[in-house]
C-alpha cells in the first residue's frame, strides 16, 4: 500500500490536534457506530496515548467525542448526559456527517441545543472527509453575561 502525499502518521496526529487532544487526556466516547472514521479515533488514542473509553464509562473524562447523526434521538438529552462525567474544564465535540452525507445535521440544530443543555458553541472544524466537528464547553463560572 502506497500513502498518500499527505496521508502519514502526522495528518492523523494534526486531527488530534484540531480537537485538543493533549498526551494523557481522558477521552469517552458517545454514539459510535459502524460508520465513524476510525482514522480519527486512533489519531485521538495516538495523541492521547489512551484507550478511549466507551459511553458506559464511570470516570472523569477531559473530553468527550459524540459521533452524531440525524435521527440519534434527542440532542439535547444527549448533550445533558455526556457533560455529567466532564471535568469542569472539560470540552465535548460534536461529530456530524458532512452536507450531502447519510445522516448529516444541520448546524443549527447544534446551536440550538447547545445553550439548553448549558453548553456553549465555540468553533468548528473539519476532522475528515466525511465527518465535521463542533466544540461545546462549559461557560466560565463568575465570566461577563452576555445581554
Amino acid at each position: 500500500m502506497v500513502a498518500a502525499a499527505g496521508d502519514t502518521d502526522g495528518s492523523r496526529n494534526d486531527v488530534a490536534g484540531k480537537l485538543g487532544i493533549e498526551p494523557g487526556m481522558i477521552v469517552q466516547e458517545v454514539g459510535w457506530d459502524s460508520d465513524v472514521d476510525n482514522e480519527v479515533r486512533e489519531a485521538i488514542e495516538d495523541r492521547s496515548g489512551e484507550d478511549l473509553l466507551d459511553e458506559d464509562a464511570q470516570e472523569v473524562v477531559d473530553l468527550v467525542v459524540l459521533w452524531w447523526r440525524e435521527g440519534d434521538g434527542d440532542l439535547v438529552d444527549t448533550l445533558m448526559d455526556v457533560r455529567s462525567p466532564l471535568d469542569e474544564n472539560g470540552v465535548v465535540w460534536v461529530l456530524t456527517p458532512k452536507t450531502g452525507y447519510d445522516g448529516h445535521v444541520e448546524p443549527s440544530e447544534i446551536a440550538e441545543a447547545a445553550p439548553t443543555a448549558g453548553l456553549s458553541q465555540t468553533s468548528n472544524v473539519n476532522v475528515s472527509d466525511g465527518w465535521v466537528g463542533t466544540r461545546l464547553v462549559a461557560p466560565k463560572a463568575g465570566g461577563r453575561q452576555r445581554r
